[in-house]
């Protein structure tokens, strides 16, 4: 692993080697060869992604930011006050608005705290970190830049003190069952016996509120998972034309999970040149962008404690629509 740091942002660029360069885009080559077509999640979080992103938090049908964010404007001063004070760290952190409801109730029981958001856009991860260092000036914020997988690596051989390291949003329901499992195993690796786990995840509920939450009116769920052809453009050097593509968001009520497509609206060709890749479209087909997943509370803390993740204490909202399960190592 190969760490970089960026002083004047208060940044460590995170690199890693468990790939050569060479097979940079495999992952795009075996989903696009797949009948039927996917592509990975991670592609919809370039610059522009992540800003769209954050305007999706904001939609009136989008529920989870909202939700969330209540539950930890109400709870937050009890999960500062059952962890004591520790190292803050957050996985996907985004422009960490929510956190600061967390930060705010560890400012109250320390006059000194740590936090490290890590995220995979440099913009709007070097935004937020300014931003929180004049906010909270009293707080040591260090942002780290990369993927969760390369976070985990860092901060398994990077232990300073104790820790609450949390994943919101219900980002869990963008892996697959799997890829959860293997992500759980992950996090109890990094963390040392006491140390605690923060997880926000969405809840099972109706198909008409999850389908709405992910096909907006004003389209901009649509222009997020567009985007994605957009980054693999740049990327790879690729010619998707996004005005032959059609998004929508349906919920697999079998799987308990929301599906994001991409359609395409007529026979083509794609050619991403520096994947040596040639593509052909049928009219009607899809390629699966994403997938979110809607857990049972009683499940996941199964789950959990199978992982030695033990819950300490879960919080929802008055609909039970999203909850919060704080565990301990």
């Amino acid at each position: 692993m190969i760490s970089k740091t960026l002083e004047a942002e208060n940044l460590t660029v995170l690199d890693h080697h468990y790939h050569e360069l060479k097979d940079e885009g495999q992952d795009v080559i075996k989903g696009l060869s797949n009948s039927p077509k996917t592509l990975s999640p991670k592609y919809l979080y370039d610059d522009r992604g992540s800003l769209l992103f954050e305007e999706i938090c904001d939609l009136p049908e989008y529920y989870p930011t909202r939700t969330e964010a209540g539950i930890l404007k109400q709870y937050a001063d009890e999960i500062a006050e059952i962890t004591g004070c520790c190292e803050l760290i957050e996985l996907g952190s985004g422009s960490s608005t929510k956190t600061q409801f967390l930060l705010d109730a560890y400012q109250k029981i320390s006059d000194y705290c740590k936090y490290l958001p890590i995220d995979v856009s440099g913009s709007i991860l070097k935004t937020s970190v300014l931003q929180l260092q004049e906010k909270y000036p009293e707080f040591q914020v260090h942002g780290l830049l990369g993927t969760y997988e390369q976070a985990l690596v860092h901060l398994e051989t990077n232990y300073l003190q104790s820790r609450l390291l949390f994943f919101l949003g219900s980002s869990l329901g963008n892996f697959n069952p799997q890829e959860c499992d293997q992500f759980l195993s992950k996090v109890a690796r990094t963390l040392h016996p006491g140390d605690y786990f923060l997880l926000g995840i969405d809840l099972q509920k109706p198909k008409h509120i999850l389908e709405a939450a992910y096909n907006d009116a004003q389209g901009v769920t649509a222009a997020f998972n567009l985007n994605m052809l957009s980054h693999l453009n740049w990327r790879f050097q690729g010619d998707f034309d996004l005005k032959l593509f059609k998004h929508q968001a349906i919920y697999n009520e079998v799987d308990n999970q929301i599906e994001m497509y991409l359609y395409s609206q007529g026979s083509h060709w794609v050619n991403i040149k520096d994947l040596n890749l040639t593509v052909f479209f049928e009219a009607g087909e899809s390629i699966l962008t994403e997938i979110s997943r809607k857990f049972d509370l009683t499940n996941m803390k199964e789950s959990l404690q199978n992982k030695g993740l033990n819950p300490v204490k879960t919080w929802t909202d008055e609909k039970g629509w999203f909850g919060l399960i704080l565990c301990q190592a």
